[in-house]
């Protein structure tokens, strides 16, 4: 069965990710950004949380180490751990993320990829005591990797955490029950700066109805709104 999805998410006003701010009293603003955004995390809560590609490069800076010999690995997935208290499940579909440990912060790793990527790099994951799940295709079938994780992992709730375009994958696929926006005090207004929500040149307005079911005043400004989403057609 598919977990119950949340995506989790913190703009600017104008619904972008980063701050803008640079110079004097930025660094402090991006820490308590992320302190919001953390406690969000925490109070919402869930078994695993979901990031894409380019979110964990920024988390895992390991370089390529694929072991010299090994036998061929499992397909379609290798499970490390059953019995984790949480899990960070990362999309990589061609498998350029590298890792030194099977943990982030202390939730277990599950690398979801796509057909084509090679054996190294999945014996390499292994090695690493990363978990990985390989979808059929050439892309990652997001519908099927979740009732996967659900059955095998016994996840019920998870955070989907972006970027915009993971975010917008997700959504137009149909698997995002709820979203919730932490809107900072700021106008980022940058052009080309990347979105919360990303889902190419057809969008997603025609996609999706959303029914308010949360609107809350937080500290430092902040102003948490929460959706109801639901498919339209």
């Amino acid at each position: 069965m598919k977990p119950h999805v949340t995506c989790l998410m913190l703009s600017s006003l104008d619904g972008r990710l980063g701050s803008g701010r640079s110079g004097e009293g930025a660094e402090a603003e991006i820490r308590a950004r992320g302190k919001a955004f953390e406690d969000a995390h925490e109070e919402i809560g869930g078994d695993a949380w979901i990031i894409g590609r380019v979110t964990g490069a920024e988390m895992s800076r390991a370089k390529a180490h694929p072991p010299a010999e090994f036998q061929p690995p499992p397909r379609p997935a290798h499970f490390a751990r059953r019995d984790a208290a949480a899990y960070g499940i990362i999309l990589d579909p061609s498998g350029k993320l590298h890792f030194e440990k099977g943990d982030i912060g202390g939730d277990h790793v599950v690398v979801l990829l796509a057909a084509g990527v090679p054996d190294a790099h999945l014996a390499e994951l292994r090695g690493d005591g990363v978990s990985y799940l390989v979808s059929d295709g050439a892309g990652i079938d997001l519908a099927a990797a979740l009732e996967t994780l659900g059955r095998e992992l016994g996840l019920k709730r998870v955070l989907l955490e972006g970027g915009g375009g993971v975010n917008g994958a997700f959504l137009r696929a149909g698997l995002v029950d709820e979203i919730v926006v932490l809107i900072w005090p700021s106008i980022n207004a940058i052009t080309g700066e990347r979105a919360i929500f990303e889902a190419g040149e057809e969008g997603l307005a025609n996609v999706l109805k959303l029914d308010l079911t949360e609107c809350e005043a937080k500290p430092d400004g902040v102003v948490r709104l929460r959706y109801r989403v639901e498919m339209r057609g």
